[in-house]
């Protein structure tokens, strides 16, 4: 090794990045957030591996998806099994309720996760290889009000946060029965138009024409404007299911606009597919997006059981959530001297047990100077402790907003503090 290497600083790989504490206290508030409202709708959380054997991906995620194709972080174990860090989370929930007979049990299954995903893709503005989801899935509910309900939770966790400016896409992409015939219409269209294309499009033409309609080059964006309308070719089924979910989005009284392009980017969905856009985000707009995947139960082997769900990229929720007056620390306890130490630990302990946040500092510091570190973390309160405050027990408590200070009886500090808050 050489002395270049030795000093070289080791540094976060690209497309990651730390979440350090100030921030991170912003996640919990917009997980926390989450989590009240799914369980308010009925959901539950579940929580799986962070890997998986490939083939779950390949085959719940659709062998033409991007995804699949080049974004994949899969690699061999010790024992020669290919394994894959997860890049979405609907097969893992699938495998999960196969698995364990969930469908067997009286609750209903709807869940929701919040944790990291990997996929190999170009980093850009909120945009990472390790990045996190909010992922909300449902199964075994096949009315159109379900869909419905989903979008109005989520733009209902939207709100709660403060996101606004915020434009709601809807479509349907057909099923099995009457995807067919478009595809083969727009596999004609698009060969047609086949210069005009990207290589990456070129290539969907024989693999999947209906991801052209993902493609970001504008380009690509004007030609297959001029591609048939997936909505022209659908079923009367999936016609009858679009119909009543934006008859239910008219009653929770959800604005929303009708793409006809809007395809999403993974193999699976059928019927209703809808997005949340924002243009706070740029190029990279969507906030949030889902759809129906009625076939994907049954194409693991499970029960003939629908699903729908929908995912939230966290690294642009909270980069939109508005958050003001960040409060890092409660009461920072201020002591002076060996015996004074002792009774901010044993006086911190009981905060704490209580519920106040409280904040400790085994350094040793001058008056002046713990109060400048109080001051500087954010504290609210300050509890002072030196020698006549344990002779007399009875300590000083400033109020860092107002500057008023007040002497208090060890047995009060704690109804001083609730009384204030």
């Amino acid at each position: 090794m050489t002395e270049d290497t030795k000093t070289r600083k080791i540094a976060a790989i690209k497309g990651t990045k730390d979440i350090l504490p100030q921030e991170a206290r912003k996640w919990q508030k917009v997980e926390t957030v989450a989590r009240e409202i799914f369980e308010r709708y009925g959901y539950r959380e579940i929580r799986s591996p962070i890997f998986e054997a490939t083939e779950l991906f390949k085959k719940g995620t659709g062998e033409t998806s991007d995804i699949v194709i080049k974004e994949m972080y899969s690699f061999k174990d010790k024992a020669g099994r290919s394994l894959t860090l997860r890049p979405e989370y609907t097969p893992s929930v699938v495998r999960a309720i196969i698995e364990h007979r969930l469908y067997l049990q009286p609750q209903p299954l709807r869940f929701y996760f919040i944790g990291p995903m990997f996929r190999y893709d170009k980093p850009q503005k909120g945009r990472y290889r390790q990045f996190h989801q909010i992922d909300i899935e449902v199964f075994d509910e096949k009315d159109p009000a379900i869909d419905a309900e989903i979008v109005e939770m989520a733009d209902h966790l939207l709100k709660t946060l403060k996101v606004t400016g915020t434009e709601t896409f809807v479509n349907s992409v057909g099923c099995r029965k009457c995807r067919p015939a478009y595809h083969k219409e727009l596999r004609n269209h698009a060969d047609k138009a086949r210069k005009l294309l990207c290589v990456e499009c070129q290539r969907k033409i024989d693999t999947n024409p209906l991801r052209i309609f993902d493609c970001k080059i504008s380009g690509c964006q004007e030609v297959s404007q001029r591609f048939p309308k997936i909505t022209d070719f659908i079923c009367h089924e999936c016609e009858e299911h679009f119909r009543k979910f934006c008859a239910y989005l008219d009653l929770f009284n959800i604005k929303y606009r009708l793409e006809p392009r809007l395809v999403r980017g993974i193999d699976y969905y059928t019927k209703t597919t809808f997005e949340v856009i924002t243009p706070a985000l740029g190029a990279q707009d969507a906030i949030l997006g889902g759809g129906r995947y009625d076939d994907m139960m049954k194409v693991f082997g499970g029960p003939d059981m629908c699903g729908i769900g929908f995912a939230v990229g966290m690294e642009r929720l909270v980069s939109l959530v508005p958050f003001e007056n960040e409060e890092t620390q409660s009461i920072y306890i201020a002591y002076l001297g060996d015996l004074a130490k002792e009774l901010a630990m044993d006086v911190a302990k009981e905060l704490r047990h209580e519920g106040i946040e409280c904040l400790v500092e085994y350094r040793k510091r001058t008056l002046r100077n713990l109060m400048s570190r109080a001051n500087k973390l954010g504290a609210k309160w300050v509890l002072i402790i030196g020698e006549d405050e344990v002779k007399t027990g009875r300590y000083q408590l400033k109020d860092m907003m107002t500057g008023e200070q007040k002497t208090v009886k060890r047995e009060l500090i704690l109804k001083t503090l609730k009384e204030s808050s």
